[in-house]
């Protein structure tokens, strides 16, 4: 009985002497303007290079869009080497220059889906996700926040 009360009474000691290390927001690290959508998808392996060349047509033009807006200032492509059944492949990142541009804007929505429609016919944007469903799953789709620390 003893001996637990001494590890006990210890235990209590170096926790309590130890130095905690709490982060400081502006001090250790700053927290970056805009915020990233990224969409994480689990693609079958053998049909990442379909997905891509699909995303590619369908996505690129439309993120071209927005960028030439000023509503997103970079997006990009995530390929995972290797395969785990039921982890994303393919991440999809936007990154908006504000969170505001989540917000709904009727006037500038409705301009940017009709420069994007405007980009390929029906027919086309229908080729270039034919199959989707077969091959690939959503994983996720959240928005980040870029941090960066002090050097």
């Amino acid at each position: 009985m003893i001996r637990k009360v001494i590890r006990a009474i210890a235990a209590t000691s170096a926790l309590l002497s130890s130095n905690l290390a709490i982060a400081k927001q502006y001090v250790d690290y700053t927290p970056q303007k805009g915020v990233w959508e990224i969409v994480a998808v689990e693609v079958d392996p053998n049909h990442v290079d379909e997905y891509l060349t699909g995303l590619r047509r369908s996505d690129v033009p439309g993120f071209e869009i927005m960028k030439k807006h000023g509503i997103i200032d970079d997006y990009r492509f995530l390929v995972r080497y290797g395969y785990a059944k039921g982890s994303p492949s393919v991440l999809i990142e936007t990154h908006y220059v504000s969170a505001a541009m989540l917000e709904p804007d009727q006037a500038r929505d409705q301009m940017i889906e009709k420069e994007i429609v405007a980009t390929m016919s029906e027919a086309d944007g229908k080729a270039a996700v034919a199959g989707y469903e077969k091959y690939r799953q959503f994983v996720e789709d959240a928005l980040w926040g870029e941090v960066r620390f002090a050097k």
